[in-house]
């Protein structure tokens, strides 16, 4: 009988995928408890919500992990990506954040498996045009796992404040 088991990594690998799977446990941590509506709640005067940043994180991972994958054809434009990109941040009717958790999961084990299987985080491809990237520039695999990574945290944070916002719930403290 023959079994696939995901190897045991070590290293740089390790490290990075260590630093994010901590930062995914942040954030999730700070929508523990809530209910859907609080989690579309949007209480300060921006326009995020706990469930659309859960929304946008996963999104934005699973796009970069394409991209280490596909490459810049992964990153492709079309008409309605703005849009897109502007849902991400929302939880739309019919979303619970119980379904965006369970996605983010599922996207965070694939970004696992596909760093394992990685030859090296060295594999690097160019990065589209567009206005907030070098003319010219590519980002390795372990440019975008850093960026996740950062991300991640970033948005984490913001979700702390908008919880505090909601219930005085801190994350930290």
């Amino acid at each position: 009988m023959t079994t696939t088991e995901t190897p045991t990594l070590t290293g740089e690998k390790a490290e990075l995928l260590g630093a994010l799977a901590k930062h995914r446990f942040l954030f999730r941590h700070t929508v523990r408890g809530l209910t859907d509506e609080q989690a579309a709640a949007t209480p300060t005067a921006s326009e995020l919500c706990l469930g659309g940043l859960i929304k946008h994180v996963a999104h934005g991972e699973r796009g970069w992990l394409r991209f280490v994958v596909e490459g810049t054809a992964a990153m492709a434009m079309h008409e309605n990506s703005y849009a897109e990109h502007a849902a991400s941040f929302r939880m739309l009717p019919g979303e619970t954040l119980e379904g965006l958790l369970a996605e983010y999961e599922a996207i965070a084990a694939e970004t696992e498996r596909i760093v394992a299987e990685l030859p090296s985080l060295d594999v690097a491809h160019p990065l589209p045009e567009a206005p907030w990237f070098e003319p010219g520039e590519g980002w390795s695999a372990r440019r975008v796992l850093v960026h996740v990574i950062a991300e991640t945290a970033q948005h984490a944070g913001h979700a702390d404040i908008l919880r505090e916002t909601i219930d005085g719930q801190k994350s930290m403290g």
